[in-house]
């Protein structure tokens, strides 16, 4: 009985020391607390550069008097009149996706590609940058590229966008582009300005697919080729030759009075005998091929257009082997 006393005084002072210290931990956590907030917040955040999901739900401004809003990357407006055919379209060129720090601020910037097309004959492409503002991404430039530009090559260098393409020169129709230029844009605040890239213009000839081996990529515009037995394509001068999956080809190729008319001759090659789908395959090709009349680009591929049997026309498409393949 006489140690209760004693040990009530001992219950109460580790009592109140143990408050002391749950107190002290606890102003103590305040700032780690609201970091560990801050670091989860920033977390929740999206890092990087847009992705074409994000792109494909963006609003684009610079190309209509009003910014539109893309919904899976498309944008339809109403017709300009009631009831009419005509009306403007755009859309988000996907394989045009390219990423860079263009405004040197440590972020890279999303670069893609738009077409607009009105219902005339013209289809004009657009460069857009787009950047993130917190979780939301905005379309912080846009830029006209021209009518009816086929793209052979893109690229970001250092703080400017590249385009290496196929466009309509001063002498030609724009139907039929002629000149094979580099453009360049560099992002200043809210504009992609327009700045000389340094190399000069050239006329589009037979000689500007020579040098690379083309692999076929699409026997039609939605009709991939498939991977083996692999189908190449090589030009030098005025004749083609490669391999059509079972047998080597070889023919005569002519250029025609418009800039990318193409005649083929009849092929000839060699005559080894393969599994009936590989000669099947092989006959569609070189059948296809010595109908080619338009030689071009379809963003960065090279495209032969091609007539068909029911008088419509196709288009094979080949990629420049790449080092390694």
């Amino acid at each position: 009985m006489g140690n209760k006393p004693v040990l009530r005084l001992l219950s109460a002072l580790v009592l109140t020391t143990l408050s002391i210290t749950l107190l002290s931990c606890g102003q103590n956590q305040t700032p780690a607390n609201e970091e560990a907030e801050a670091a989860m917040t920033a977390a929740a955040e999206p890092a990087g550069p847009p992705t074409l999901d994000e792109i494909s739900n963006a609003s684009i401004s610079g190309i209509y008097d009003e910014p539109i809003q893309l919904q899976g990357g498309k944008y339809e407006g109403e017709p300009f009149e009631p009831q009419g055919a005509s009306f403007p379209r755009v859309g988000l060129i996907e394989e045009s996706l390219l990423t860079g720090d263009l405004d040197g601020d440590g972020a890279e910037e999303a670069i893609v590609m738009l077409w607009e097309s009105s219902g005339g004959s013209g289809t004009y492409s657009y460069l857009a940058a787009l950047d993130r503002e917190g979780s939301e991404v905005l379309n912080v430039a846009t830029a006209e590229i021209g009518d009816r530009i086929q793209l052979r090559d893109s690229r970001v260098s250092g703080n400017r966008v590249e385009l290496d393409v196929l466009r309509a020169g001063p002498q030609d129709a724009g139907c039929c582009p002629g000149e094979m230029a580099t453009l360049a844009w560099e992002l200043e605040g809210a504009s992609l300005n327009p700045v000389e890239s340094g190399v000069e213009p050239e006329r589009l000839s037979i000689a500007s697919f020579a040098g690379p081996e083309w692999v076929l990529r699409n026997l039609d515009r939605d009709e991939p080729a498939p991977g083996e037995p692999e189908i190449t394509l090589l030009f030098e001068e005025d004749r083609i030759a490669g391999k059509s999956g079972c047998n080597q080809y070889m023919g005569k190729v002519t250029e025609g009075d418009l800039p990318g008319d193409l005649t083929v001759g009849l092929l000839a090659g060699t005559m080894m005998a393969c599994p009936p789908e590989i000669m099947d395959l092989e006959d569609r090709y070189r059948q296809r091929l010595e109908k080619v009349f338009k030689i071009g680009f379809f963003l960065g591929d090279l495209a032969l257009s091609f007539e068909k049997e029911d008088g419509g026309m196709g288009q094979l498409r080949f990629s420049p082997r790449q080092s390694g393949e």
